[in-house]
């Protein structure tokens, strides 16, 4: 074996299967990805890949801040949605922009200011800190300012071509307007626009912005109708021995019509259950922990990931698939679908409220199994003796 190989996983199962991996290799990816090197004996068939790391995505640095994006360009089979990592400096400022696609946000770390305005020309001006969810509808223009401690947050679109390069942005606009066009509209001299910037700002450094009361801006037609702002760790969670799920759709979140989201916690040793969704594709991203997911594609087909913070995992519509806390800390991600409503069929409350006989005979089983179905759902669970645990 290679110098300095004694270390390294290799791919041998333990019934055997494989060889020795002497020749060149990323060692640490193999450590990352221990399902991937050695896959458990139950995957078989071609499933796509269904992972990718941020880590591994182009970085755009700007004075004010920075942006990485996962696209189909990235991961091809995540059609339905594209996810952007944005952070900006205090006073750092994503500029004035819109989308034709929805944006959906979460807050991982520090503080930002929100401003939108919807096409009846009602204002909204929120401030945002960690765990808080902001939505904005196609077309609706729109703002983000770090505040005293900067912020980190994760952006979704509806739309896996999206590019968060490809948007409408307003110093983009001027600059490809001619300026007796922009003194016209305005009514005022072309020489106004003297000192307009000559290309796409997208992200540039402010000044910190004063409290929020001091930027109100008092609109004729009033605010929004329905909050752009979605406080989701102050909700009450569906809570387990495993973990806890806090579901967010347009039932708690009304302006939210595109995307649906769910926030898991997974204990150590404990797994989101064997389910499917039957309304979308499931975008996946993973916040804290490490945890391990096989997705079953029908006829035979199953393949198994390995994923980390910062990583996105996708899920196509309607595959069977679990998410298992591999590490000592607890797991937490979230769960993301192009749709209106959150739905899950749980593989485990589907058998409990099927005929006894008829899931017996199907499955060859016994009381054993039969007797301790349960008929309510538990998003997260964990039985003791028999969880996962690192070796």
């Amino acid at each position: 074996m290679p110098e300095g190989y004694s270390y390294a996983p290799q791919p041998i199962r333990k019934d055997g299967a494989g060889w020795l991996d002497k020749g060149p290799r990323d060692i640490m990816r193999d450590l990352e990805n221990p399902d991937m090197l050695v896959p458990p004996k139950t995957d078989a068939g071609l499933v796509s890949n269904l992972k990718f790391s941020f880590s591994d995505t182009h970085m755009v640095l700007k004075n004010g801040g920075w942006s990485r994006e996962i696209t189909v360009r990235d991961l091809p089979i995540a059609t339905t949605l594209a996810g952007v990592n944005m952070s900006l400096t205090p006073g750092g400022v994503r500029e004035l922009h819109w989308h034709q696609q929805a944006e959906w946000s979460y807050m991982l770390l520090g503080h930002a200011r929100i401003t939108a305005v919807d096409q009846n020309g009602r204002n909204f001006i929120a401030d945002v800190g960690p765990g808080d969810l902001w939505y904005f509808p196609p077309g609706t223009p729109h703002s983000i300012q770090g505040l005293e401690d900067g912020c980190e947050f994760l952006l979704v679109f509806d739309d896996g071509h999206f590019s968060d390069l490809s948007t409408f942005s307003i110093s983009d606009w001027f600059a490809h307007t001619p300026k007796d066009v922009l003194s016209a509209n305005f009514g005022v001299p072309m020489s106004a626009f003297n000192h307009i910037p000559k290309e796409q700002v997208y992200i540039f450094q402010d000044k910190v912005p004063g409290p929020i009361d001091t930027q109100k801006v008092q609109s004729p037609y009033g605010t929004v109708p329905q909050t752009f702002k979605h406080r989701l760790l102050a909700q009450t969670p569906i809570k387990t021995p495993g973990g806890s799920v806090r579901i967010v759709d347009s039932t708690n979140f009304p302006i939210s019509k595109n995307i649906a989201a769910a926030l898991v916690e997974i204990k150590p040793g404990a797994m989101r259950e064997l389910h499917w969704h039957p309304n979308n594709d499931e975008w996946q991203y993973y916040l804290q922990g490490q945890g391990r997911m096989t997705v079953f594609a029908a006829n035979g087909v199953a393949r198994t990931f390995d994923y980390r913070a910062g990583d996105v995992g996708y899920v196509p519509f309607a595959n069977g698939h679990y998410i298992q806390n591999t590490g000592t800390e607890t797991l937490w991600f979230l769960e993301m679908f192009k749709s209106d409503r959150f739905q899950d069929v749980s593989l485990d409350q589907w058998m409990a409220l099927t005929p006894t006989e008829l899931v017996q005979s199907n499955l060859n089983i016994g009381p054993e199994l039969l007797n301790v179905l349960r008929k309510e759902k538990w998003p997260v669970v964990k039985y003791p003796g028999f969880s996962y645990y690192p070796r």
